[in-house]
């Protein structure tokens, strides 16, 4: 009887010593289920100028994440597919394996109670944008904050709250839609307004009248944009931080932010 409970005894830690091991060759990562589907599922919104712009009439994506992801999917040796997303459900995508990454959004903790994040490849913040006309009058953030000067930003926006906060000596003026900052400065109804360095670009290359105050390294409010990713996948959350710092070296991101941030045409 001793005998057979020793022998029970060794079987059942045995088969525990096995469970791990077996959970872990049935519990496959992300980047073993891409490479054997042959493709990287990417979720993009297709409406954030300059990062992610959908055309729609050939249903195809363009933009400095879209260039990213097109570079991922290559460097892995898969083909890519665009899966449509929206910002409110992009974590409920990931939760849902609908994609495998998205294809870049600002790194928040509400985000990261759920889904996780990869290392950041870009650091996004809030300039001053100004008109040519007027732009020798301000080379610093300090220039700005002074009664005579006239911030506009849109009511109920970050950027409203931010401007009373960097400029408590301005007049600031809060803009209701379909009025915008920057169509109040091109107006002359405001000397200034803020918004992102992201979408500065934009509308930089679309009004070449306007121009940022200072340059991207005087940004303020910054905050970094990295990949949302899986929870609880190590595995793939490293791969993809590991190739995020490969394209950093090899100066790709940087590139792309010249390609796609910059003022110039």
């Amino acid at each position: 009887m001793k005998k057979l409970s020793l022998i029970l005894l060794a079987f059942a830690t045995s088969a525990m010593l096995l469970l791990p091991s077996q959970a872990i060759a049935q519990s496959k990562s992300r980047l073993a289920e891409i490479l054997e589907r042959g493709t990287l599922r990417v979720g993009t919104t297709g409406d954030f100028n300059p990062m992610s712009i959908k055309d729609t009439a050939t249903n195809t994506y363009t933009g400095f994440d879209v260039e990213a992801m097109n570079q991922l999917a290559a460097d892995m040796g898969v083909k890519i597919e665009y899966v449509p997303a929206e910002w409110a459900t992009l974590v409920n995508g990931i939760v849902s394996n609908r994609f495998d990454i998205f294809s870049g959004a600002s790194l928040s903790m509400a985000r990261a109670r759920t889904v996780a994040f990869s290392n950041p490849y870009l650091y996004a913040g809030t300039v001053p944008l100004v008109s040519k006309k007027t732009g020798s009058k301000f080379t610093n953030w300090n220039n700005i904050n002074s009664p005579n000067v006239t911030v506009a930003v849109l009511m109920g926006t970050v950027f409203e709250q931010q401007a009373r906060a960097h400029f408590p000596k301005a007049k600031i003026r809060a803009v209701e839609k379909p009025a915008t900052g920057y169509q109040e400065v091109l107006a002359g109804r405001a000397q200034v307004t803020i918004t992102s360095n992201v979408e500065a670009a934009t509308l930089m290359k679309t009004y070449p009248e306007l121009q940022i105050v200072g340059t991207n390294a005087d940004m303020r409010n910054k905050r970094p944009f990295a990949y949302p990713l899986p929870q609880g996948d190590d595995v793939w959350v490293t791969y993809v931080n590991n190739w995020i710092s490969l394209k950093e070296a090899e100066g790709f991101f940087d590139v792309l932010e010249a390609k796609w941030l910059s003022a110039k045409k």
